[in-house]
């Protein structure tokens, strides 16, 4: 007779109600940490290297950055497509896997929705920072105006500008309606006057009712139902931009797929390397759990293997069409001048999360931290090496060119990078980075299991 295994606990500890709120809101109370403060200076630091490099950028024009006619994109379309990426875990953590009833996400995806709407900040800085003159960005903008200039609606460009504000718009509100109830937690439990009366007046008179809590599941599945096809739409407009175009390399209709899984792939990857550091520092071990992070490394082990699938898949699609130029673009990137980048790629990508099979490597948090991050790096050099290998051997040997980043470009991205730390910080500080009222509505089930774990 077949007996299922027993899961192991969501919630360690044998939590009640109590404890839950008292545990998920200590990072909030009192001064922060020495950690906290160094990541804040070191972040600050970043930020203000950024705010150099773009002072430089606008006070002096792009003319900063190494780009030149032949490779016209370089690192700012890279940074942003790799941002954008990032920013997907969130709402595919909060969206699709709350549709699909899965109560490991309770965990994760409160940190997880706030890292998606600081990343799409980060991501939507390149375009504007590229313009040269950030005055001009209202141009991008569809709507009557006395110089009759209409904007191309047939462009990618501009599919973009819908598609990440809409995502953005959706995830801001879904993460704040996921709020509401913990802000009233926190009004609750504050003693400070001004805390107290900040804190109330951001939780829209919250009171716990019934009639609130109807209301509260109610939006956050409409919510979920509009974001969950943003997953799939927003990614697929970003790959329009190079696979509609007539460069070799780019013309692809492979690229929706791919970077949809590649996005998923490196957002949770992303959301692995902050939560496991964030869960030592704020001694939220019995909240985000080994099995959390099985869980996502499974989800890693998919996506990543969709996109080692679609690297080979380009390849057989260069050699079967016989067309020499798409042949010589992905040989130059594998054997090129860049063949470097290439392999940086095909390692971090596609053979270092295949380690995640062996279950004590999925669940090994030092090693899922290592691998997180070279998932980080791999999918950046991906979007390096489609953008750059692809422009800078053109169809004229008198047009070829190589291209190498300024301090500027270095400045730009790390300023980005700076911003991105510097707001989680101030996020953990700010609210609870863990769902309360989720978390309590599994934790009857979690000491169930836990109570039966002890029986056996």
């Amino acid at each position: 007779m077949y007996v299922s295994p027993i899961r192991e606990p969501l919630i360690k500890g044998n939590k009640d109600y109590s404890q839950v709120t008292k545990d998920i809101l200590a990072p909030m109370a009192g001064t922060p940490s020495k950690y906290w403060y160094m990541g804040m200076t070191i972040a600050g630091a970043a930020a203000l290297f950024g705010a150099w490099a773009s002072f430089m950028t606008v006070f002096y024009g792009i003319g900063t950055w190494g780009t030149n006619k032949t490779i016209g994109w370089a690192w700012d379309i890279t940074n942003f497509v790799w941002w954008v990426g990032i920013g997907h875990a969130g709402t595919f953590i909060s969206a699709i896997l709350l549709l699909f009833r899965q109560k490991w996400r309770t965990s994760i995806n409160r940190s997880a929705e706030a890292m998606t709407l600081i990343a799409i900040a980060c991501a939507g800085f390149f375009p504007l920072i590229h313009m040269g003159r950030l005055l001009l960005g209202f141009f991008i903008f569809p709507y009557p105006n006395t110089r009759a200039l209409w904007v191309n609606f047939n462009s990618p460009l501009l599919w973009d500008v819908f598609a990440i504000s809409t995502y953005f718009a959706v995830s801001l509100v879904f993460w704040y309606v996921g709020l509401i109830p913990d802000i009233g937690t926190v009004r609750d439990k504050a003693k400070d006057k001004i805390r107290k009366a900040i804190y109330g007046f951001l939780s829209f008179g919250w009171t716990g009712s019934a009639k609130h809590w109807s209301r509260h599941e109610t939006i956050s599945l409409i919510l979920a139902g509009l974001a969950a096809p943003l997953v799939l739409s927003v990614h697929t407009i970003v790959s329009f931009d190079f696979a509609t175009s007539v460069i070799p390399g780019w013309h692809t209709t492979i690229f929706p797929p791919y970077f949809v899984s590649g996005a998923i792939f490196s957002g949770f990857a992303m959301v692995l390397t902050l939560l496991i550091v964030t869960r030592k520092a704020l001694h939220l071990e019995d909240y985000i759990t080994v099995n959390h992070v099985e869980s996502m490394n499974k989800i890693i082990i998919l996506t990543g293997s969709i996109v080692g699938i679609a690297y080979l898949t380009e390849f057989f699609m260069a050699w079967y069409s016989g067309v020499e130029y798409e042949t010589y673009a992905f040989f130059n990137r594998a054997f090129g001048p860049y063949a470097w980048a290439y392999w940086i790629m095909m390692t971090c990508n596609v053979i270092t999360p295949q380690l995640f099979w062996f279950k004590k490597i999925r669940t090994n948090l030092v090693a899922t931290f290592i691998i997180s991050i070279f998932v980080n790096i791999g999918m950046w050099f991906e979007r390096f090496v489609i953008v750059v290998t692809s422009l800078h051997r053109d169809y004229l040997p008198s047009s070829w060119t190589m291209y190498k980043p300024t301090i500027v470009e270095v400045g730009l991205y790390v300023g980005t990078l700076g911003l991105f730390f510097t707001l989680f910080l101030l996020f953990i500080r700010v609210f609870p980075v863990i769902a309360i009222a989720e978390i309590k509505s599994v934790l009857k089930s979690s000491g169930e299991h836990q109570k039966h774990a002890d029986h056996e």
